[in-house]
């Protein structure tokens, strides 16, 4: 099985990328000092997935840490786990994009790609066989957004014939944002679009309304919805990191489709644990709506394609057998917007502090209602002629490049919300 190289970007994707780095590295008995302590041979079976093993069975995670902002180095990680990381993969500037697109695209951000990209030609050097590449940033901000599409977009030149997927997170008015976000998102959608594979969309939107109302926090804070999307995105790989049927390839092409419909929506469960928990109730509340991470609501699209990833002592006879009974009765169990056609797939490696969990993916044309509420965001902000001037200031940042941009994503609209025309 071939190695993964995960890149994290900007001050959001390294808080959300190190707290899944803590998560995964527990999953697989992996200490703070990188040093296997786990007692199961399932932990190392595909340990090189994500990791690369060193002497005295010490393991690097195969990750680089990028930020223009010098300073945020000093406060991304707790002092525990700064020792697991290879030191050469830590890659910050001495400089800023102010939160603009622009500035991390064309300007700050296009200077330092280059030294970035040598990171991770080293990185896939020390591979025997590339799976692929996976970024974790943030849409709204500068770096995550800007950066990350100039990275995604020379990645793609370098490495044609590799997957490259994303965890993007989408802004929302109510988490901590700029003036800025929509306006951010959208440009960035523009290059994602046309060089990732696959992108695991996580909403902030969704992360702050499942905080509210599963863990009773009126003001639910960064941590709280990073360590959520941290767990998200464990789900999701635990298919790549363990024993199973997946690998980065086999996923995309299950979950897209459509060639241009690749933005995927993703739940999981449980998101409190609170004592054993029935397989028929995790199932229940995998499919449930609210406890999706996209603000979305299912039943206003089509599902083209599902897939559910079970963990812990289950067996598959069981999973097949409680779905397609609850299907043929029409019950409660299974939500009537599930296809019929879901993919199962399950890893007796249950996540720490749980018996059994879950993580579902679905690509659906329901997730057109967050597109339309970014959008929003950006025709408001379009308005705004300080706003306008500081992206025009930005060199070749001009009204063509604006035009190319709507008129991409009138496109994008329009094949989300008709999919089976061509």
């Amino acid at each position: 099985m071939g190695g993964i190289v995960h890149i994290q970007v900007g001050h959001c994707g390294n808080n959300i990328g190190n707290k899944f780095w803590e998560i995964i590295s527990d999953e697989h008995g992996i200490g703070p000092d990188g040093t296997y302590k786990g007692d199961s041979p399932l932990q190392l079976e595909r340990i090189g997935v994500y990791f690369d093993e060193m002497k005295e069975k010490k393991y690097f995670p195969r990750a680089i840490l990028v930020d223009l902002e010098p300073e945020i180095s000093n406060s991304l990680f707790s002092p525990t786990y700064r020792k697991l990381f290879r030191p050469d993969n830590f890659v910050f500037g001495k400089g800023s994009t102010s939160n603009l697109w622009p500035r991390g695209f064309y300007g700050e951000g296009r200077k330092f790609a280059g030294q970035v990209l040598n990171v991770v030609r080293k990185e896939v050097e020390r591979i025997d066989y590339l799976q692929g590449f996976h970024l974790t940033h943030s849409l709204g901000g500068g770096t995550g957004s800007g950066l990350g599409s100039v990275l995604i977009s020379r990645l793609n030149d370098q490495y044609p014939k590799h997957l490259m997927s994303s965890f993007s997170v989408f802004p929302s008015t109510k988490v901590l944002s700029t003036a800025v976000d929509s306006y951010n998102t959208v440009l960035s959608i523009n290059e994602f679009a046309e060089n990732v594979h696959e992108i695991f969309c996580i909403d902030n939107e969704a992360l702050y309304d499942i905080c509210l109302r599963k863990l009773e926090d009126s003001e639910p804070t960064n941590d709280d919805l990073n360590h959520l999307a941290s767990m998200v995105m464990s789900g999701i790989t635990s298919c790549l990191r363990f024993p199973g049927r997946w690998n980065l390839d086999k996923l995309a092409v299950n979950m897209t489709p459509y060639p241009k419909l690749h933005f995927l929506m993703s739940g999981f469960a449980p998101l409190v644990a609170s004592g054993p928990l029935e397989v028929n109730a995790l199932i229940q509340q995998l499919f449930d709506a609210r406890n999706m991470i996209t603000a979305c609501d299912p039943t206003n699209g089509h599902c083209m394609v599902a897939t559910a990833m079970f963990r812990g002592p289950i067996s598959m006879h069981e999973l097949k057998t409680r779905i397609i009974n609850s299907e043929n009765k029409k019950s409660s169990l299974v939500a009537e917007w599930i296809p019929n056609n879901i993919t199962l797939d399950l890893c007796k490696m249950p996540a720490p502090k749980t018996t059994i969990n879950g993580t579902f993916l679905a690509n659906t044309t329901a997730i057109k209602e967050m597109f339309i509420r970014i959008a929003k965001g950006f025709k408001a902000e379009n308005t705004v002629k300080s706003l306008i001037s500081e992206y025009q200031r930005c060199q070749d940042m001009d009204a063509k490049n604006k035009d190319e941009v709507i008129s991409n994503q009138l496109l994008m609209a329009n094949d989300v919300k008709q999919p089976n025309q061509k």
